[in-house]
């Protein structure tokens, strides 16, 4: 019987071909099922200053979020965004900094730190900061973010006896730059007021 002009419809594993008269068969459906597959190849990575508490497994994530969760899309380039509003900063770098002399017996010296921050628009911002001011702008950020530590990094620790030695100058400039980068590329931390008397203060 030729059911090229039949009506076909498949039901839970079940083929059912109506041939338009009132007599209809129900067989097994030829067809398999392809297997579902995941998408590895892209793995998302957490920041490194990101606590492993942070991280969930399939098992903690929402049955009805994986379900209801539909792809939307966001055309990034025109618009208005309160976040990209927010994120007012380029990068930040620290390329040298000074040492400021107290009294004759060097008793009271200080490093300032000389610091360039390139906006979204181009410009430019220059500030001189000491250590105690990043440590400020710190414990006040965490007074007014107080479950946003995990998001934070740490600043690089103090130093007593090696404070003005290069090596240990480096590796302070590193941590403070790096820790200035995560707080400038925050949209919650960069549009704060702590942020704004950290600047121009």
């Amino acid at each position: 019987m030729d059911v090229a002009g039949d009506r076909r419809l498949l039901i839970h594993g079940f083929e059912s071909v109506d041939h338009g008269d009132d007599e209809s068969r129900t067989f097994p459906a030829s067809a398999t099922p392809l297997p579902l597959t995941t998408e590895t190849s892209s793995p998302i990575t957490s920041p490194p200053y990101w606590v492993q508490s942070h991280k969930r497994s399939a098992s903690q994530v929402s049955v009805d979020s994986v379900l209801h969760g539909g792809i939307t899309l966001h055309d990034n380039t025109t618009g208005y965004s309160d976040s990209n509003d927010a994120c007012w900063a380029r990068s930040v770098t620290i390329d040298e900094h000074a040492v400021v002399n107290g009294n004759r017996t060097g008793i009271g010296a200080f490093v300032v730190w000389n610091i360039t921050i390139e906006t979204l628009s181009g410009s430019k911002i220059h500030l001189r900061k000491r250590y105690s001011e990043f440590d400020t702008l710190r414990r006040n950020l965490l007074m007014t973010f107080p479950l946003s530590e995990a998001s934070m990094p740490p600043l690089p620790p103090k130093g007593v006896v090696s404070k003005f030695r290069p090596k240990f100058l480096d590796q302070r400039r590193i941590g403070l730059q790096y820790f200035l980068n995560c707080i400038l590329l925050n949209p919650e931390f960069s549009s704060s007021p702590v942020m704004k008397d950290f600047l121009f203060t």
